[in-house]
């Protein structure tokens, strides 16, 4: 049995790295998605390949960081896939600059993208979220760096990973009475997009202080999303799910 058969999921970020594997991985268990973007290609192969396992898909062209594109990308989704019961909050950037190095336009984009497209995006979809009841999820995006300080990024994106965490746990409580829950996924290195632009000698350190030794794997991340979409995790809310193969033990 599809463990989330018929629920409508928007994910943000969907056309590449964590988003894709997630938004592949919940079509797999018969959900129907809002693949969020500004990538078109990508998130176009996305499509088609969601489609190919027979669930409806959408792709909506979108830059999390402007507030009228947000509140589109929720109407239209409620518009062609008639619902909205799991949020993905995965959209994100990153740099490796050093503090001295960063710009306050690069610092405000950083926590735009990261920071503010996650509270627009949420407060957009929060009445069809209610709505949902006992169903309804928001499955956030944050990160080892968040934890304890980035190794291989920069402050900013630390910095909005930490604030993803602090808005997940308010919002559960808000949330709560809804039966909606709202965790946090906190990855470790993960083999994505954003590692590839790392240098050699930067993805040989962070290998060598992994425990069970490897980056994790986008896979890895989804199945932790899947989990935490699902009915089996409908007493979670509130948490943060580490996945980052023992770097970093709470």
């Amino acid at each position: 049995m599809k463990k989330i058969k018929n629920r409508v999921a928007l994910i943000t970020g969907a056309g590449s790295g964590i988003g894709k594997a997630i938004a592949l991985k919940f079509a797999r268990e018969g959900a129907n998605i809002a693949i969020v973007d500004i990538n078109h290609d990508a998130s176009k192969e996305v499509l088609r390949k969601i489609k190919a396992m027979g669930s409806k898909a959408i792709f909506i062209a979108c830059d999390v960081t402007d507030e009228t594109q947000v509140k589109q990308a929720v109407a239209t989704t409620i518009k062609e896939l008639g619902a909205l019961h799991i949020l993905v909050n995965n959209a994100g950037i990153s740099s490796q600059k050093e503090i001295d190095q960063i710009s306050l336009a690069e610092w405000n984009h950083v926590i735009a993208v990261n920071l503010t497209g996650p509270f627009l995006i949420t407060k957009a979809a929060l009445p069809y979220l209610k709505k949902a009841g006992k169903i309804g999820r928001v499955i956030n995006m944050g990160s080892l760096a968040g934890q304890i300080g980035g190794i291989s990024v920069g402050i900013h994106y630390t910095a909005s990973k930490g604030g993803i965490m602090s808005i997940t746990k308010q919002l559960a409580k808000i949330l709560a009475p809804f039966e909606v829950t709202v965790n946090n996924i906190s990855p470790g290195t993960t083999d994505t997009p954003l590692v590839k632009n790392f240098s050699e000698e930067s993805k040989r350190a962070l290998a060598k202080q992994i425990p069970l030794g490897r980056f994790g794997q986008p896979d890895d991340i989804a199945c932790t999303a899947l989990f935490l979409a699902s009915d089996d995790a409908q007493f979670i809310t509130g948490a943060t799910i580490n996945v980052n193969g023992g770097m970093y033990i709470a």
